[in-house]
C-alpha cells in the first residue's frame, strides 16, 4: 500500500484548488485592468486591488469560495470620486470605507444587508450597467466621454455620427465589437478551447490582431507598479470632513457591502460547502478595503463572475482564491510590460459586456407581470442613478421601497351595515395609518348625517395617532349635526384599558 505524499495528505484539495486558481487568475486579469482603466486610474491599481483581494481578504474567514477584487459595479462611483476629489483622496475614501465595513461587521450588522430590497439592489446594478455601457462606448469610438450620466447617453448619437467619418474611430469600434462577439460566442466554442476563459481569449485575440495588423488603436498606459501605488497623503484625509466626501464614503460602503453579501448568497447556491458567515465576510471585505486604502488603490468587492468561475473550476477551499492573488502579484511584478499592448477598445468591450449583464431585462419583464411595484422600484432606482448620481439614486430607491412596504402594510377595510332604520354599524379592520387616512375619512363622511353611527374599531391591529385624532374629529362633527353621539368600540389591544364608550 503506497502512502500519499505529506503535502497531499495535509491539503487533500490542493490539486483542485491549484487548477481553479489558474482559471480565476485568467478571468481576473483582464477585468482588473479593464475596471482600472474605466475608473480613470492607472491599470496597475486594478491589479493591486486584485492582489489584496486574494492575499488579504482571501485568507480571512467568511465565504470560503468567494473571490474579491475591483468590480465593474463600482466603476462609475470610483470615476466620479476621482474626478471630484482627485486620485490622492481616493485612498482616504477607500480606507474610511474599509474601517466602516469592519466596524459594521464587528457590530454584527452584516446580516441586515439581506433585508435590503432585492429590487433596489438590482436597480442599483442596472443603473450602474447603463452608465457603464454608455461610458465605455466612447473609448470604443476613440472619443472622450461626457462627465454626467445623462450627458453620456445624450451624446452617443453624435459620437457615432462623428465616428463614421473617422477611420481610426471605426477601427477602434471594430476591435470593441469583435471583443464583445468573442465573449458572446465563446460558450459555443469546442470544450477544449473553452478551457481558456472568455475574457482572456477576447482580450488576447484583440491584442494579437492589433499587434499583427498594426491597428491604429489606443493601448493601455503603463506606469510601473511601484510608481502607481501611492498611499494617500495626510492632506487627503482633510477631504473627508466635507459632506460630499462623506456621502461618497457612505455610497462606497453601502454598494460594496451589498454587492459582496448578495454575491455571497449567490455563490452559496452554487456549491454544497460551508455557508457564508455574513458578519465575518463583511469584516474580511473591510480589512481588504482598509489595505487598499492604505495603498491608494481601487476599492474591492466580491465579484460574482470570478467567484462563479472559482466554483465551476472545482475549487474546494479558500486556497484557490489566495493562489489567484499570488499569480496576479507575479504577473504585476514580472510582466507589467504586457499591459502596454492591450487595446483600450478591447477592455471597453469587456466592460460593455459586463455592464449589459447588470441590466436584468428579462427579469424586469417577468417582475412587471407579477409585481409591478417591485418593477417600479427597480426602474426608478436605475433611472435615478443615470439621471442624478449613484448615491442619490440608491437613496431614492430605498425611500421608494420603504414607502411601498408601508403602503402595503396599511391594509384597511371598512364594512358598513345599514338596515335602513336605526343605527348604522361601521366596522374597521386591518392597520389604520396616515397613509390610508383619506380613504377612511371619505368612507365615513359618506355615511348618513341624520342617523346614529356605531363605529367598531376592535378589528384594528394598529391605529396610529393621526388616524385616532382624525376619527375623533369626524365623530365630533357627525355628532354636532344633532344626532345621537357616535359610539366607538376601541381597538382590541386597548379594550381592556380603555373599554367602549361615547366619543
Amino acid at each position: 500500500m503506497t502512502r500519499k505524499p505529506a503535502l497531499i495528505s495535509r491539503f487533500p484539495h490542493l490539486r483542485r484548488d491549484f487548477a481553479a486558481s489558474l482559471v480565476v487568475f485568467l478571468v481576473a486579469l483582464p477585468l482588473c485592468v479593464g475596471v482600472a482603466v474605466a475608473s480613470g486610474v492607472p491599470a496597475e491599481l486594478g491589479l493591486v486591488t486584485g492582489i489584496v483581494g486574494g492575499l488579504v481578504t482571501g485568507l480571512m474567514r467568511g465565504s470560503s469560495l468567494q473571490v474579491s477584487g475591483p468590480a465593474a459595479g463600482m466603476t462609475v462611483l470610483v470615476f466620479e470620486a476621482v474626478k471630484e476629489f482627485g486620485l490622492p483622496a481616493l485612498g482616504a475614501i477607500v480606507l474610511a470605507t474599509g474601517l466602516l465595513q469592519v466596524g459594521m461587521g464587528l457590530l454584527r450588522l452584516g446580516r441586515y444587508f439581506r433585508a435590503i430590497s432585492v429590487s433596489v439592489v438590482e436597480g442599483m446594478l442596472a443603473g450602474i450597467g447603463l452608465v457603464l455601457v454608455a461610458g465605455q462606448l466612447y473609448p470604443a469610438l476613440a472619443a472622450k466621454a461626457p462627465d454626467s450620466g445623462p450627458g453620456k447617453i445624450a451624446g452617443l448619437p453624435g459620437a457615432f455620427l462623428d465616428a463614421f467619418g473617422d477611420g481610426a474611430a471605426l477601427v477602434s469600434l471594430a476591435v470593441c465589437a469583435g471583443t464583445v462577439a468573442v465573449l458572446l460566442l465563446w460558450k459555443h466554442a469546442p470544450a477544449w478551447l473553452r478551457a481558456v476563459p472568455g475574457p482572456l481569449a477576447a482580450v488576447g485575440l484583440a491584442t494579437l490582431a492589433a499587434f499583427a495588423l498594426s491597428l491604429p488603436v489606443a493601448t493601455v498606459e503603463v506606469r510601473g507598479l511601484l510608481g502607481s501605488v501611492q498611499p494617500p497623503p495626510l492632506s487627503a484625509f482633510g477631504e473627508l470632513a466635507g459632506a460630499g466626501a462623506l456621502g461618497t464614503v457612505v455610497a462606497f460602503t453601502l454598494i460594496a457591502s451589498a454587492e459582496s453579501l448578495f454575491s455571497a448568497a449567490a455563490v452559496d447556491r452554487l456549491h454544497a460547502g460551508p455557508r457564508t458567515a455574513y458578519d465575518r465576510e463583511l469584516i474580511a471585505q473591510g480589512a481588504g478595503n482598509t489595505v487598499c486604502g492604505v495603498l491608494g488603490v481601487l476599492p474591492m468587492t466580491a465579484v460574482i463572475v470570478r467567484s462563479a468561475a472559482n466554483v465551476q473550476a472545482g475549487a474546494r477551499t479558500k486556497a484557490s482564491r489566495v493562489l489567484h492573488g499570488v499569480w496576479l502579484l507575479l504577473f504585476a511584478a514580472l510582466l507589467p510590460g504586457v499591459l502596454a499592448h492591450i487595446p483600450v477598445p478591447a477592455l471597453a468591450g469587456i466592460l460593455i459586456h459586463s455592464g449589459a449583464k447588470l441590466v436584468p431585462v428579462r427579469a424586469l419583464a417577468g417582475l412587471w407581470r407579477e409585481q409591478r411595484g417591485e418593477a417600479l422600484i427597480l426602474s426608478v432606482t436605475a433611472l435615478s442613478i443615470v439621471a442624478v448620481s449613484m448615491f442619490e439614486g440608491v437613496l431614492i430607491g430605498l425611500a421608494l421601497a420603504v414607502v411601498k412596504t408601508a403602503w402595503e402594510a396599511s391594509h384597511i377595510r371598512l364594512e358598513v351595515v345599514d338596515k335602513g332604520a336605526g343605527p348604522v354599524d361601521a366596522h374597521l379592520s386591518g392597520n389604520a395609518t396616515f397613509l390610508r387616512l383619506p380613504k377612511i375619512l371619505d368612507s365615513l363622511e359618506s355615511l348618513p348625517q341624520d342617523r346614529p353611527v356605531r363605529l367598531d374599531l376592535s378589528g384594528l391591529h394598529h391605529l396610529d395617532h393621526a388616524c385616532r385624532t382624525a376619527l375623533e374629529n369626524w365623530a365630533e362633527r357627525h355628532s354636532a349635526a344633532g344626532t345621537e353621539p357616535v359610539r366607538v368600540t376601541a381597538p382590541a389591544a386597548r379594550t381592556a384599558a380603555a373599554g367602549a364608550g361615547a366619543v
